[in-house]
């Protein structure tokens, strides 16, 4: 059997099914980087929202290969062997298995090298949902597989891969009030995070692989099976599979799907004073964020009670949570670069001046941009910038207000120095109690 498996791995449609997913999902993935840099839960969502395109080509593989005895013709000749044709498939669908899982698994390892310097967190979550995207996978080769022996036609490949793909396009559709279901059943449905601070329960993945591996038995069972009257056996697999990954998942209000992450909001702090926290998913940019925090507590420390340390806001939507407020704590938009370091110094500076003055929730009345922009550059000793020369990613044009928040900054320098710490106090308590700013610094 070892011997045969060998020959398989060799000559049949399994190297070129490895290379064709290794080469599918490593482009994909590269082309993407900018969505996965921030954490490795990110990459290995990503791999498997890109599953729309995985699972079609590995369907397609399994397909041709069940079509090679009837293309060699050969397949009589194969029937009249006195070895029962179940365990002469055998090997067969074990290499193309391998192929396809060691195809998926190589492209989401090649992508996690370069993760290698930014990302030190790997939740055993994201582990899960790698284990699920490779069943699935098998169980797409295995699927294809049965498809080619009960039409071995040229033209059934390609129109297997072109259904699974539109089928899978059709599952990512929303479902009100049946997520658990979809997300259950469907491998790419819901395949992303807002947040680097959520992940995907273990529950739901042990679901989904339970899930596959009963599609994919059955696809294995019909494959083996020549007799047409115990064909139906192969039903059996996904109906259990089913039965048991619905038993599994949570239903109803029960089930989120992108829970926060306690291990991903755990902050690490920097060695000295003041205290400087980020998120663990963001361990690796505290030597960054550190110097930039400590000179903006140094800044505001003019301020009646100012803040004393600074944790980084690890807020999620979808769930909406927020962390605790604690006095004296100034929370950190900590903003990542398409390669997954810290986007700008200079915007993490501006963002957590602006947190000193605004509340972290969202206020009914508008708050004046201008004259926050004008009181955080008073106290960064600057003249105001455009949002564009501060956000690498902005894309908004912020001439006006830069304008007008030039105008009240250069009013603040005319000022006694005590009367304009004053009047931008004066803003930092209007924005925290939710009230219009406009007028107080002229």
């Amino acid at each position: 059997m070892t011997r045969i498996l060998a020959l398989e791995l060799r000559r049949s449609a399994a190297p070129g099914t490895a290379l064709l997913l290794l080469l599918a999902g490593g482009l994909t993935l590269a082309g993407g980087h900018a969505r996965w840099a921030s954490s490795s839960m990110a990459l290995v969502v990503a791999q498997r929202e890109y599953q729309v395109l995985l699972l079609p080509l590995a369907l397609a593989a399994g397909v041709w290969q069940g079509c090679r005895e009837r293309r060699a013709k050969v397949d009589e000749l194969f029937t009249s062997v006195p070895r029962p044709g179940g365990l002469r498939v055998v090997p067969t669908a074990a290499a193309l298995a391998l192929a396809a899982a060691g195809g998926y698994l190589l492209a989401t390892a090649g992508s996690a090298t370069r993760l290698a310097g930014t990302v030190r967190y790997w939740p055993p979550e994201a582990g899960a949902v790698v284990v699920a995207g490779a069943l699935a996978t098998v169980a797409a080769v295995w699927l294809g597989l049965a498809a080619g022996r009960l039409l071995p036609f040229l033209v059934t490949a390609p129109l297997a891969a072109v259904a699974g793909a539109g089928l899978l396009v059709v599952s990512m559709a929303p479902r009100p009030g049946r997520e658990w279901l979809a997300h259950t059943l469907s491998p790419v449905h819901d395949m992303w995070l807002d947040t680097e601070f959520q992940t995907i329960p273990l529950r739901l993945s042990a679901a989904q692989a339970v899930w596959v591996t009963g599609l994919g038995l059955g696809g294995l069972l019909l494959f083996m099976t020549a007799n047409r009257r115990t064909r139906p056996v192969a039903l059996l697999p996904p109906v259990l599979g089913a039965v048991a990954a619905l038993a599994i998942v949570p239903h109803g209000r029960a089930f989120v799907a992108h829970p926060p992450d306690p291990g991903a909001q755990e902050q690490v702090c920097a060695d000295g004073t003041p205290v400087v926290c980020v998120s663990r998913v963001h361990a690796a940019l505290l030597p960054a964020v550190t110097p930039v925090a400590r000179e903006v507590l140094g800044l505001v420390a003019v301020l009646p009670d100012p803040p004393r340390a600074v944790h980084e806001d690890t807020s999620t939507f979808r769930p909406e949570t927020s962390p605790p407020r604690r006095p004296g704590v100034l929370l950190a938009d900590v903003q990542l670069g398409p390669d997954g370091r810290l986007l700008s110094p200079d915007l993490l500076r501006m963002r957590l001046l602006q947190n000193v003055l605004r509340p972290h929730a969202m206020c009914h009345d508008g708050i004046a941009t201008e004259v926050e922009k004008a009181a955080v550059s008073w106290l960064l000793g600057r003249e105001p910038l455009p949002d564009e020369a501060v956000d690498p990613l902005t894309t908004s044009d912020s001439s006006e207000s830069t304008a007008e928040a030039v105008r009240l900054w250069r009013v603040l320098q005319r000022l006694p120095e005590r009367e304009a710490l004053r009047r931008v106090d004066a803003v930092r308590r209007a924005e925290q109690a939710c009230r219009q700013t406009r007028g107080i610094l002229a």
